[in-house]
């Protein structure tokens, strides 16, 4: 790293996530955007103008190549993350990977191979476990104040203009349900044992635009999961995301969908995001802001990252894979 243990970090892949990732970490202290990569040069340009960054490249390789650059968050197509990720792991970096982790259980068994090679510091980017309403209903569970759990039900829905730019790329399960997936297992400590599923394809791109999917769990608890990319055009909802726990001994009711405004306008009423990137007073704060810190903040005290374990993200891979099939198949996929 740099003087005065300031993490020089490059960002691989700059469509809208990855032009997320950019603007958050430029006015982080602590941090310096040292590089940017996509394979097209206007859009290469733009961001890097913006926030003036020296390292600007179109091939991946060269970014990984660049000594000034200490780790890379990979926001490219899910598709692409295995290559990537093995090859910037095999060069020593740092490596900040977003969810999910890869499209197969293979591939995610390879990038863990390539992280316990590597002497960089890996992590999976399930940015939910860093809300601090999750982290509360986390601490509220292992406290034991619901006991026992027996059912979870969690639904993660979005308007129609999302999906129309993401489903040619990823299903609505695996791209926002393995959010849910990976909570699921994460408050219950427990294994799936089965899995059920059905999606529904009403629009015109490539996956799925929602399903629903039923997992039994090796604790007999019953999880299920709702993602539904087709709510109207003019629904308030950035995202309509809550989740509810019960238990022996009680239960737990997580809403993410609405985060305390209401704007009303000659337009309708949208709820805007407060919590996970919103830009106020010109910087970016909120729940990425803080999974990113946390992780700046691992390099550069040398522990390796256990907010989520790479074990844990392939494990949501898993569940949701297995998902997929039954949904193709029409029958209970056993794990």
């Amino acid at each position: 790293m740099s003087e005065a243990n300031t993490v020089r970090w490059g960002v691989i892949g700059l469509g809208f996530f990855g032009e997320v990732h950019a603007d958050a970490l430029a006015d982080m202290p602590g941090i310096e955007l040292a590089a940017l990569c996509t394979r097209r040069p206007q859009r290469l340009a733009e961001l890097a103008d913006r926030h003036n960054v020296p390292g600007r490249y179109t091939d991946y390789h060269d970014l990984l190549a660049d000594p000034a650059v200490d780790v890379v968050s990979i926001t490219t197509h899910v598709d692409d993350h295995r290559e990537i990720a093995v090859d910037a792991l095999s060069s020593g970096k740092h490596v900040f990977l977003e969810k999910p982790m890869a499209p197969t259980v293979d591939d995610c068994d390879r990038i863990i191979e390539a992280a316990g090679q590597s002497r960089g510091l890996f992590m999976v980017g399930h940015i939910c476990r860093f809300d601090p309403r999750v982290a509360l209903a986390k601490r509220a569970i292992e406290e034991g104040r619901v006991g026992r759990i027996i059912s979870m039900h969690a639904r993660r829905n979005l308007p129609k203009a999302i999906g129309r730019q993401v489903l040619d790329k990823i299903s609505a399960l695996m791209g926002d349900g393995i959010h849910d997936a990976d909570l699921m297992l994460w408050f219950s400590q427990a294994k799936p044992v089965s899995i059920y599923a059905q999606e529904v394809h009403p629009g015109q791109c490539k996956y799925p635009d929602g399903g629903w999917a039923m997992a039994r769990l090796d604790n007999d608890a019953v999880a299920v999961i709702e993602s539904v990319w087709h709510l109207p055009e003019t629904t308030p909802y950035t995202i309509d995301a809550q989740m509810e726990v019960i238990g022996t001994e009680g239960a737990l009711y997580i809403n993410c969908g609405e985060a305390g405004l209401e704007v009303h306008d000659a337009e309708g009423i949208r709820l805007p995001d407060t919590m996970y990137w919103p830009r106020v007073f010109g910087e970016h704060f909120g729940v990425l802001r803080s999974e990113l810190r946390y992780f700046a903040n691992c390099i550069s005290e040398g522990r390796r990252p256990d907010r989520i374990t790479p074990e844990e993200s392939r494990a949501a891979v898993e569940l949701m894979v297995a998902a997929t099939e039954s949904s193709q198949t029409g029958t209970v996929v056993y794990l």
